[in-house]
């Protein structure tokens, strides 16, 4: 999210922090642990602080729940594919008069699927 944020792309991204583009690609969809030492690169390369890598995350000492965090790398997992990108490009271009009509849409259509569940499950 970082790199789209920075409007960089994945190999210019490689360029600047010394790796392959498919490494970058790599890093991005957790098939690879990125460093502390690739973060400090990243954040470098980004021109951004590397604790923006971390906002929204909770705080170790705190006994949360881990399910936040995978709730998290869902989100994340769906904003990185092609049809996240392009959804949020799309709806970005939207009004926010539409927007909000478009966000209420698609509530409807959770609440929905979900009282079908929750029908099928009885």
């Amino acid at each position: 999210m970082r790199r789209m944020q920075s409007n960089v792309s994945l190999g210019d991204l490689g360029a600047g922090i010394g790796v392959s583009l498919q490494q970058v690609q790599k890093y991005e969809s957790g098939k690879n642990r990125v460093s502390a030492s690739m973060l400090y690169e990243l954040a470098n390369c980004l021109k951004i602080p590397v604790s923006r890598f971390f906002e929204g995350l909770p705080d170790p000492e705190t006994t949360q729940d881990q399910q936040f965090t995978i709730e998290i790398d869902e989100k994340i997992a769906y904003i990185s594919t092609a049809q996240g990108r392009r959804l949020i490009e799309d709806v970005l271009l939207l009004s926010p008069r539409v927007r909000t009509r478009v966000a209420a849409l698609v509530s409807s259509l959770v609440d929905e699927e979900l009282e079908e569940q929750n029908n099928v499950s009885r």
